[in-house]
């Protein structure tokens, strides 16, 4: 017994449906994840009353970040948060190339990578 057209259609929509509640379940996650850690950076910033840094100097490197964290200072923390959101819709781009490809659009499979590959160059370069 084949399937037909419409139960074709059905299962479409239904697999399309799923894969928009997991994207925007993870879009959710990211953001409440990147604001918690904010939180705990600015209280760590108001409990210390200063941001961990000497003067105005503040993290500009991933290890610095990490470095930060790990000693528990706030714009450390606070720069981690932002960096959380900014990864959530890279995150969501990424997402968008497995839905692609697990329903062999190559067409959009490729412009989404050409997307995603666009995102890391302009964070590679961003830093320089």
């Amino acid at each position: 017994m084949s399937e037909t057209n419409e139960q074709r259609q059905e299962r479409q929509q239904k697999d399309i449906l799923e894969v928009e509640l997991a994207v925007s379940r993870w879009l959710r996650v990211g953001v409440v994840l990147s604001a918690a850690v904010i939180i705990v950076g600015l209280v760590l910033f108001f409990m210390e009353g200063s941001s961990g840094y000497p003067g105005s100097s503040y993290p500009h490197s991933l290890p610095d970040i990490v470095s930060g964290i790990a000693s528990f200072k706030p714009y450390a923390v606070i720069t981690a948060g932002l960096i959380l959101l900014i990864l959530t819709p890279v995150l969501r781009v990424a997402i968008s190339i497995w839905v692609f490809v697990r329903e062999g659009d190559k067409l959009y499979t490729g412009i989404t990578t050409l997307v995603l590959l666009i995102l890391i160059i302009s964070f590679i370069l961003g830093k320089a």
